[in-house]
């Protein structure tokens, strides 16, 4: 951060007009930090440019991987990340398969 020094105008003087080339001052000095400001926002666009175009590149290069970098998943919430797959919930245990097997659901006939 730099700090503005502001110069207190002698007493004799009418204070609007020192008000007026403080002002002016601090044009000057907006004016130079604008440039600097134009220059980064300029910076920032080209990089994030450079950056889309890399993770393109890579998620092409890998896409029929079996996993992809952590970066480029998506992002989802924490909870839907770590959930159970489609696959990990439809799997039973042995001890179900046996209960399954060995007690099946009963058929019943109804008469009308």
């Amino acid at each position: 951060f730099f700090f503005l020094m502001i110069r207190r105008p002698p007493r004799s003087t009418q204070s609007r007009s020192s008000a007026a080339s403080d002002v002016y001052k601090r044009q000057g000095i907006n004016a130079e930090y604008m440039g600097i400001r134009v220059n980064r926002k300029a910076i920032a666009k080209y990089l994030t440019v450079v950056h889309q175009k890399r993770r393109n590149d890579i998620r092409s290069q890998l896409k029929n991987a079996q996993r992809l970098p952590l970066d480029l998943r998506p992002k989802l919430t924490r909870a839907i990340r770590q959930r159970l797959t489609k696959f990990e919930r439809r799997q039973k245990t042995t001890r179900d398969l046996k209960r399954e097997q060995n007690f099946p659901l009963r058929k019943y006939a109804l008469r009308a």
